[in-house]
């Protein structure tokens, strides 16, 4: 981040400097004790378990300085900003530090796929001006502001993640970040036990327009029947992307080569032959995606084409690694159904000697919980593969779906991952493709890992 005075960042989140030198500068800031350095800022944060505010006096001792919701101790030396609350005091840091950038910026929103759609419409712009990106998915209340201060002068290009799971939290991450362009991936069921109906979630991910003009664009999945409703009914331009005849870029003739996928890219009397360096039909929707924000970005159809070359998953997500005798997906990080449904179909599309699943149970799905899980099941069974192996009590769930559907596949059940990696070893044969996904509190990375210590 560029250098800021801790009398400017007082001032910027209507805090009071307690004590220390205002002209002290702060050169990053953090909210996890274990990062801080010299010049840090941290930022305690209170949470339902831990309040950060047990923390300072350890990192005082390394950073220069620290938001506070109460009072200095009367020895205090480095600086201590007191505010109200320490996390709206963050946003209000980030807000200000993004006021400084002229930068374009495009957030990106959806069920599923946020975090590989930002990352495709990176790799498209990447040849054309220099992109700034979320790391990993530092896309939530703190993520987000962390996020506007990691961006630098040179940077000319933004691509935010911008995630939400409760009402009223886009509203808050859309005033902190002001994208002036925005993609809508899906809208799914991720969420839905606080949200209430797919309705609710779609009308929430809407706000990521809250601070659009006439000229901002916003990129809508033109598959998806609820996302569709809000085309052409804007005071600012709408562009589609999918695989329907009246999607604004359209995919056809979509062919799989290795491990890269190749289309044609339709868009009025234009036509692309593009490449991408990953699999799955979801990735040719980012892809397109990632085409039309470029487009709009003032990027010419060559660059764009080398630049979604340069694509790459992010870390546990759709990870395919080509292991000594068989092929790993690692999509370990999180999971939502829709989300497993994406996964099944590339595990499916991969040319393998048998195909097995290992999927753990999806949180925050509230009523509907049992049904989700079967229907994943229904498709698992449905697209023929080979072998389940569900996690936890809710995944049970997937296993009755994928048998409802074909009786011959091979579905166990386990309450733990050790166990679950136990039965996998005996189902992994020479060429086999294995898929590893569940919710991020099921810690399914064990078993990615595990498969690919002892395979390579």
């Amino acid at each position: 981040m560029i250098p800021l005075k801790i009398s400017e960042i007082a001032e910027a989140v209507g805090g009071t400097l307690l004590c220390g030198n205002p002209d002290t500068e702060i050169t990053s800031v953090v909210c996890d004790s274990r990062e801080v350095k010299d010049g840090t800022l941290f930022v305690p944060i209170r949470g339902e378990k831990v309040d950060a505010h047990k923390f300072i006096d350890d990192c005082l001792k390394t950073c220069s300085a620290t938001f506070t919701e109460y009072d200095a101790p009367e020895n205090a030396e480095k600086p201590y900003i007191k505010v109200e609350n320490t996390l709206t005091a963050l946003q209000a840091l980030g807000a200000y530090y993004r006021s400084k950038f002229d930068i374009k910026l495009i957030g990106v929103t959806g069920s599923v796929g946020k975090t590989s759609t930002k990352e495709m419409v990176a790799a498209a712009l990447s040849q054309g001006s220099n992109v700034f990106k979320t790391k990993g998915n530092r896309n939530s209340q703190i993520g987000l502001p962390l996020t506007m201060l990691d961006i630098m002068p040179e940077n000319e290009t933004a691509v935010i993640e911008m995630g939400m799971s409760e009402f009223g939290e886009m509203e808050k991450l859309c005033a902190i970040a002001k994208p002036s362009m925005a993609v809508m991936t899906n809208i799914g069921t991720a969420h839905i036990e606080n949200l209430g109906s797919r309705e609710n979630i779609m009308s929430e991910k809407f706000k990521i327009t809250g601070n659009f003009t006439k000229d901002s664009v916003l990129f809508l999945n033109g598959d998806d029947k609820l996302l569709i409703t809000l085309y052409g009914k804007q005071n600012f331009k709408t562009v589609t992307f999918g695989f329907g005849e009246n999607c604004d870029y359209r995919a056809e003739n979509i062919r799989v080569d290795g491990m890269n996928t190749i289309f044609t890219l339709v868009s009025g009397d234009e036509t692309e032959e593009i490449e991408i360096p990953t699999l799955g039909e979801h990735n040719v929707k980012n892809a397109l995606a990632a085409f039309a924000v470029a487009r709009a970005c003032g990027l010419s159809a060559d660059k764009i084409k080398a630049g979604l070359l340069t694509y790459k998953n992010a870390p546990m997500r759709q990870q395919i690694h080509k292991l000594n005798n068989c092929t790993l997906i690692d999509d370990s990080y999180n999971a939502s159904p829709d989300a497993m449904r994406v996964s099944l179909d590339v595990l499916k599309s991969i040319k393998a000697t048998k195909r097995t699943a290992v999927l753990a149970n999806m949180l925050e799905l509230g009523d509907y919980a049992e049904s989700e899980h079967f229907s994943v099941g229904e498709h698992l069974g449905e697209i023929g593969i080979d072998c389940v192996i569900c996690i936890g009590d809710l995944a049970e769930n997937i296993a009755k779906g994928a048998l409802s559907r074909n009786p011959n596949v091979t579905a166990k059940c386990f309450t733990d991952n050790a166990s679950a990696l136990s039965y996998l070893k005996t189902q992994m044969t020479d060429g086999c493709a294995v898929l590893v996904k569940g919710s991020r509190s099921m810690h399914t990375e064990e078993i990615s890992k595990a498969i690919i210590a002892d395979n390579t």
